[in-house]
């Protein structure tokens, strides 16, 4: 008989000691050409992450001319005074490299990732493109028909329609928060290569700029490095640009955006509110993910799970633009889509859930849970080089200390149940949310107005 060979288990692994953990703090510095630059050693990631920001925001482009920053950013790549634009496409490649640029209210940021041993290389083509940008009329030209292309497929978009809507509704029309940050088909249109340089030259220079550096950097010589390519960037100085401040209408409100025979509604409810350098920011955090930031929230709970309404409903906050003086703001706002013939009860639900966040509170369970989410897995969020460098780029635009997402997180492992209850009250209150729904307005409308939550309008999709 046959003796069969018995199994040996090798031990269980242990989880070793929990080490404690700070997002990282950067170095600061700044070249001859007045460039401020932030840069981050970290061991063992071999792709740098190098972030550029450029003080060009949108409330600065031209009258009649939205969309002419996001054309210049985009311009970046297609060529410079060294390489037509498919040679420079071909010396990004040979690097390894990849080289994206958007522009955003706060201004445009230019990110290049690539691996290390390629980044002289790299830090040279981003230079020549940041310094002498082609800006050829016929890549111009390109650049605007593509964004041309872009218009009508976002207009199809309903939950990019009801962010243009939202906006729309939320701010003075002569404010630039209140038209889409890429400009609409009338404005492109006048867009060429003069209006182009015309904005670059005036609002790009190196004595606004900062650039952030994150990676290994062992053996790399920054400080020369920098030096030999974007140091060679020139360009005068600039007095400080006056920012207007944010101004926005939050009355209740209900905008319908027909759509005939749509199947679905798009929901978005928003107002104005607190920007980071608000003390309830972290409170306001932590009480907007209680309610909305995971599957595990209030209102998945009740619109998804209970109800069935929807594959997803969402509460976040997002940055408009921050400053220390006051001035800036943040959007804050719900988001998802039900099937239209429970468009009605859909929304009783939502204010029914923001009435009892009001009455009876967060519990201890739901607040710890977002705890645990939002600072347990910060570590592994910020992995990569391109996670850090981002959220750098950001701390900087938004004119908040070197320190301040580790503080963050302090901020919020410390704050209570009652504080996050009352900051996500303060940030949702019922009688003020404009709430926009892109839908079919002949299903929609009577049960909408029956729940009395707001006047109620009708406009007609584009």
């Amino acid at each position: 008989m046959t003796e069969l060979a018995t199994m040996e288990f090798h031990p269980q692994p242990q989880a070793g000691e929990a080490r404690p953990w700070a997002f990282p703090a950067p170095e600061r510095g700044t070249l001859d050409n007045g460039l401020t630059v932030l840069r981050c050693h970290r061991p063992g990631q071999q792709v740098v992450a190098v972030e550029v920001l450029l003080d060009a925001p949108l409330d600065a482009e031209p009258a009649g001319l939205d969309g002419v920053a996001t054309i210049m950013a985009r311009a970046f790549s297609e060529g410079t005074d060294k390489h037509s634009a498919e040679e420079f496409a071909a010396e990004l490649e040979r690097c390894g490299a990849t080289l994206d640029s958007h522009a955003d209210h706060p201004g445009v940021r230019v990110s290049l990732e690539v691996p290390v041993s390629r980044l002289p290389k790299a830090l040279g083509l981003l230079a020549d493109a940041l310094r002498a940008p082609a800006f050829e009329d016929s890549e111009v030209e390109r650049l605007v028909r593509n964004r041309l292309d872009e218009i009508p497929h976002e207009l199809a978009n309903p939950a990019r329609r009801a962010a243009k809507e939202l906006s729309r509704q939320l701010f003075p029309a002569t404010s630039r928060m209140s038209r889409p940050r890429q400009g609409t088909e009338e404005t492109v249109e006048g867009i060429d290569s003069a209006a182009v340089r015309a904005f670059y030259e005036k609002h790009v220079r190196p004595a606004t700029a900062t650039v952030v550096v994150v990676g290994d950097l062992t053996g790399v010589d920054l400080d020369a490095l920098l030096g030999d390519t974007l140091g060679a960037w020139t360009g005068s100085s600039a007095d400080p640009r006056p920012v207007p401040p944010v101004t926005a209408d939050d009355t209740g409100r209900v905008v319908i955006v027909d759509r005939p025979g749509a199947v679905q509604t798009q929901l978005l409810l928003g107002r104005v509110g607190a920007d980071r350098h608000d003390r309830v920011w972290p409170a306001q955090v932590l009480g907007t993910y209680c309610l909305g930031g995971t599957l595990t929230s209030r209102l998945d709970r009740v619109l998804r799970e209970e109800k069935g309404y929807t594959y997803g409903v969402r509460a976040f906050g997002q940055v408009l633009r921050s400053a220390p003086d006051g001035t800036g703001a943040s959007m804050l706002a719900i988001s998802g889509s039900v099937d239209t013939p429970n468009t009605g009860p859909a929304l009783q639900d939502l204010w029914t859930v923001l009435r009892t966040l009001a009455e009876g509170g967060l519990t201890d369970a739901e607040r710890d849970v977002a705890v645990q989410n939002l600072v347990g897995v910060a570590p592994l969020k910020y992995e990569t080089a391109a996670a850090v460098a981002s959220t750098l780029a950001d701390q900087v635009e938004q004119h908040l200390p070197d320190d301040y997402q580790a503080t963050l997180y302090r901020q919020l492992a410390a704050t209570g149940t009652v504080e996050a209850t009352a900051a996500a009250v303060n940030a949702f209150p019922v009688d003020r949310l404009v709430t926009v729904l892109v839908g079919d307005a002949t299903q929609i409308e009577e049960p909408v107005r029956a729940l009395g939550i707001g006047e109620v309008t009708v406009v007609t999709a584009e």
